[in-house]
């Protein structure tokens, strides 16, 4: 055991009353709010750290917990229990407001994120005019030959090569590739393609 802690032990004079610097704190004493601020700060901090966890957050809390007890010390009263009791019990106070009061925020950030999750108007659009063209599609196929539409679609929805397509109905390569470009033509007219 060092020199310094069997001092402290021997000397009780030498530890400061945090009841008697509470007294005085209470009558606006700074130094005795210094002395206090000393003894208080390092049991109140470790308190607090463990509920709020990040260290800032504790450090700010800690302070606000010194101001509150410079400005209630004249509430404490020795009978109802001792100085640290008093202070820990701010503290814990601060610490769970200080949680309680950054879930509420998150909570919010959620709630409103989740509530302004809408299509963007672009993608609406998209949808809008990818319908518009799927209908005008149909529209232009049914206006083809029965045969002209067959070889479209087995062809082009169907992904089959031309021959394929011949093979398929029982027709010449060259038949199927006629109905193919007079059917793609007829539906670039349709469709206003340039």
């Amino acid at each position: 055991m060092g020199a310094r802690a069997r001092r402290v032990r021997e000397d009780p004079a030498a530890a400061p009353d945090p009841a008697d610097l509470m007294s005085r704190v209470s009558r606006g004493d700074e130094a005795a709010f210094e002395r206090l601020y000393d003894v208080l700060i390092g049991p109140l901090y470790g308190a607090i750290r463990r509920i709020v966890r990040d260290p800032a957050q504790s450090e700010e809390v800690a302070q606000e917990v010194m101001v509150e007890l410079w400005r209630t010390a004249a509430r404490y009263s020795p009978e109802r229990g001792s100085v640290l009791t008093f202070a820990m019990t701010l503290a814990h106070r601060r610490a769970v407001d200080r949680v309680r009061s950054a879930q509420a925020a998150a909570d919010r950030e959620q709630h409103v994120g989740r509530r302004d999750v809408s299509r963007p108007f672009d993608e609406v659009a998209e949808q809008v005019s990818a319908r518009f063209e799927q209908e005008q599609l149909r529209r232009c196929l049914s206006s083809l030959t029965d045969l002209q539409r067959e070889s479209v679609l087995l062809a082009y929805y169907g992904g089959r090569t031309y021959k394929e397509v011949g093979e398929l109905l029982g027709t010449p390569l060259g038949t199927i590739k006629t109905r193919l470009r007079d059917g793609l033509i007829r539906l670039r007219d349709c469709l206003g393609v340039a």
